[in-house]
């Protein structure tokens, strides 16, 4: 059954930029509250708080949290608060859209100085878990505090790097690819509760975590010629493909990784 947007309550990891950022305003635009969790300091902060009032502004109540989403103290104040929030309409949509991660190689390069810095066991653990495991923690304390109902949707964004190798790129790629396994799974084990889990694979785009990624300014420039559409993803793209996911109360389309790329992946 097609269902509306308008009254629901969405969880957004990663509210202040990028994807979440877009996802946001969609969902605001058709009505929707947004309860978002981001973890910026000084302007980043300001901006964020500017976008929260800016949502609230259409109508709708909009709760932003500067905290770090991969806190196990985070995930009990924010749900806490959402039980407070949602009510008995519970969440309806959680993102996961945290870009916070190593990107150091695996090994050092043979050309490269004597000195230079891979990726050690922190870095790599915190990846694995900031990008990709902080979802299960999150959808563990949501449906223990009966928030995750029937129609419930849950989206964690991936790329192609889940499967395809750049530059200093290892543990994210781990990352993406753990996300990938981890919504499998959540996939398989919620589907007796109508709720459905599915990996978004976003194109190329334009934002803040892709200007870290060493060389990323000619990568995306390949990617932009090689789309069939001649340009790159817009956060908007996956916003919009969320909001008409989202319409829908059934569960059949779950377990999967969802390409909005605009045919990017086709020609690479």
């Amino acid at each position: 059954m097609i269902t509306e947007i308008q009254g629901s309550w969405s969880l957004v990891l990663g509210v202040s930029s990028g994807f979440g950022r877009a996802v946001a305003r969609a969902l605001a635009e058709r009505g929707g509250n947004v309860i978002g969790v981001h973890f910026d300091t000084a302007d980043g902060a300001e901006a964020a708080a500017k976008f929260a009032y800016e949502l609230r502004e259409t109508g709708v109540s909009a709760h932003f949290f500067n905290l770090n989403a991969a806190s196990t103290s985070t995930r009990r104040e924010v749900v806490g608060q959402a039980v407070e929030l949602a009510g008995d309409k519970g969440v309806r949509i959680l993102l996961h859209s945290l870009a916070f991660g190593s990107l150091l190689p695996f090994a050092p390069s043979q050309d490269g100085p004597q000195d230079q810095e891979t990726v050690n066991s922190r870095q790599l653990a915190m990846t694995l878990d900031v990008m990709a495991n902080s979802l299960v923690y999150w959808t563990q304390d949501l449906l223990a505090a009966g928030l995750l109902r029937r129609g419930a949707k849950i989206y964690g964004m991936t790329s192609a790097g889940s499967t395809q190798v750049l530059d200093s790129y290892g543990p994210v790629s781990a990352a993406k690819a753990a996300l990938e396994a981890h919504l499998r799974q959540l996939a398989a084990e919620l589907a007796p509760r109508g709720i459905a889990a599915n990996a978004l694979r976003a194109g190329t785009t334009l934002t803040p975590a892709l200007e870290k990624i060493p060389h990323s300014a000619a990568y995306a420039e390949v990617c932009r010629a090689r789309n069939p559409h001649k340009r790159l993803t817009e956060p908007e793209d996956v916003a919009e493909a969320i909001v008409l996911l989202s319409m829908s109360d059934s569960s059949w389309l779950t377990g999967n990784v969802i390409g909005i790329d605009g045919g990017e992946i086709l020609t690479a």
